[in-house]
């Protein structure tokens, strides 16, 4: 169970690596990345950030490494405008939440196809 200290500390990283990644990280390989969730350890010392990016697979791949490379600089940037005591340490994940999501309305999709051929 998630206590509600911890989620708000998830929500707080979660905006500040946006406003981090946006304004600080000069890579051109991260692209559009978009962050969608933050899940710290109980004990506060890992966070994993899951991602998104604009773009196809090789993309999103290219676009995670740079950020992954960026890890430490993000950390530090982090850890100047928080106050906590110990900052996480970082991994980026890629969030397969949508592609899942798509992946199912098609075959859904597929399904009515083929209801309404029957049907015909």
């Amino acid at each position: 169970m998630v206590s509600v200290k911890q989620k708000r500390l998830e929500g707080i990283i979660r905006k500040n690596i946006s406003e981090i990644i946006q304004f600080g990280v000069k890579d051109p390989d991260v692209g559009f990345v978009t962050i969608t969730d933050v899940q710290v350890s109980n004990d506060h010392s890992y966070a994993k950030v899951f991602v998104t990016f604009l773009g196809q697979n090789p993309r999103m791949q290219a676009g995670l490494r740079a950020l992954n490379r960026a890890a430490g600089f993000i950390r530090s940037e982090l850890s100047k405008r928080m106050t906590i005591r110990r900052v996480p340490e970082l991994s980026f994940v890629i969030d397969e939440t949508e592609m899942n999501g798509r992946h199912i309305d098609e075959i859904i999709a597929r399904i009515h196809r083929e209801e309404k051929k029957e049907s015909e």
